[in-house]
C-alpha cells in the first residue's frame, strides 16, 4: 500500500499476523487497555511501558491487546544500531537513479491507526529517542529527514515499549522516561497459568511433560532464577526430541539432558 504525505509517495509497511493468546494475569492486560484509553475528543491516549524479565510474555501481552482493540499491529525490534530513519521512514533504491520512501512499521501504525510495538526499546540509543520525543506528547506526530515531511499520528495510533530488565540495556533520558507512562510490569505467572501456557505452546506434549517442566520452573522461581515459561518450552521442545529419537531412556532424563542443554548446568539444581 502507497499513501502520500505531503507530496511524498510512502511504501507501508505490513501489520504483523500470528497465534497470540494472553493467558491470566488479566489485571496487566487491562492496566495496558486502560493506559491506552482517550477519555473524550480532547484527551489522548497514554503510551505505556512493558517492564520484565526477559520470556514473561511482555511481546504477547502487548500483541494480544491490540487484537482485544481489533487493530493492526506493528512491531519494530529495538537495538543499540537503531538509527532515527530506521524508527521513521528509509530510502530504499528502486532502479537506477530513483529512490522509494518506505515507512517504518511504526510509521506505518501510525498513518493508519494501528498499534505500535517498540520490542525491547531500551535497547536503542538517545538519539534515536530524540526523534520519537514529539510523537510522545501531545504534538503526536514524528519528522522525517531524508523524506524531508512531517508525519502526523491517526487518531486511532497507540503506541507501547517492551523493556527487558538486564545488563544489555540503556538507562533512558528524563525526558523520555516522563513520556513513557504508566509502567507495568510483569511478573512470573501463576503455577496454573504457566501450566497453560505451557500446554498452548507445547500441543503435541503428554501431561507428564508438562509437570515436569512446570516443577522445575516453579522450583526456579522460588530462588529467584531468572528462567521463565520460555525457557521452559524450550526444555518441552527439545525433551521431547530426544525421546523420539531414543537419545534419552525415559523422560525424566530427557528434561534434564534439556535443561543442561537450554540452561546450562547450574540450572539442574532445581530438578526436583
Amino acid at each position: 500500500m502507497v499513501v502520500v504525505v505531503e507530496g511524498v509517495r510512502l511504501h507501508l509497511s505490513h501489520p504483523v499476523e500470528y497465534a497470540a493468546e494472553w493467558i491470566g494475569q488479566e489485571e496487566v492486560m487491562r492496566e495496558l487497555l486502560a493506559a491506552w484509553m482517550a477519555l473524550g475528543e480532547d484527551d489522548l491516549p497514554m503510551n505505556p511501558r512493558i517492564t520484565g524479565k526477559p520470556g514473561v510474555g511482555k511481546t504477547t501481552l502487548a500483541y494480544a491487546a491490540a487484537k482485544r482493540l481489533g487493530r493492526e499491529a506493528y512491531i519494530m525490534q529495538g537495538t543499540v544500531d537503531t538509527r532515527p530513519e530506521d524508527l521513521i521512514v528509509q530510502p530504499v533504491v528502486e532502479g537506477p537513479g530513483t529512490l522509494k520512501y518506505v515507512a517504518s512499521p511504526l510509521a506505518t501504525a501510525m498513518l493508519r491507526g494501528g498499534v505500535a510495538i517498540l520490542d525491547e526499546a531500551n535497547r536503542m540509543p538517545e538519539k534515536s529517542w530524540a526523534s520519537l520525543a514529539p510523537l510522545l506528547d501531545s504534538r503526536r506526530y514524528v519528522e522525517s529527514v531524508v523524506a524531508g515531511i512531517k508525519i502526523p499520528a491517526h487518531p486511532e495510533f497507540r503506541l507501547v515499549c517492551t523493556m527487558n530488565e538486564d545488563a544489555s540495556t540503556f538507562d533512558l533520558p528524563e525526558y523520555i522516561f516522563s513520556r513513557l507512562q504508566p509502567q507495568i510490569h510483569i511478573d512470573f505467572p501463576e503455577e496454573s497459568e504457566e501450566k497453560a501456557i505451557l500446554r498452548q505452546n507445547l500441543p503435541m506434549a503428554e501431561e507428564d511433560v508438562i509437570s515436569l517442566v512446570s516443577e522445575f520452573l516453579q522450583s526456579a522461581h522460588g530462588s529467584d532464577e531468572p528462567y521463565t515459561v520460555r525457557d521452559g518450552i524450550h526444555v518441552g521442545r527439545y525433551a521431547m526430541r530426544l525421546l523420539e529419537a531414543k537419545r534419552a531412556p525415559d523422560l525424566e532424563h530427557a528434561i534434564r539432558h534439556a535443561i543442561r542443554q537450554v540452561l546450562g548446568e547450574d540450572a539442574l539444581r532445581h530438578v526436583l
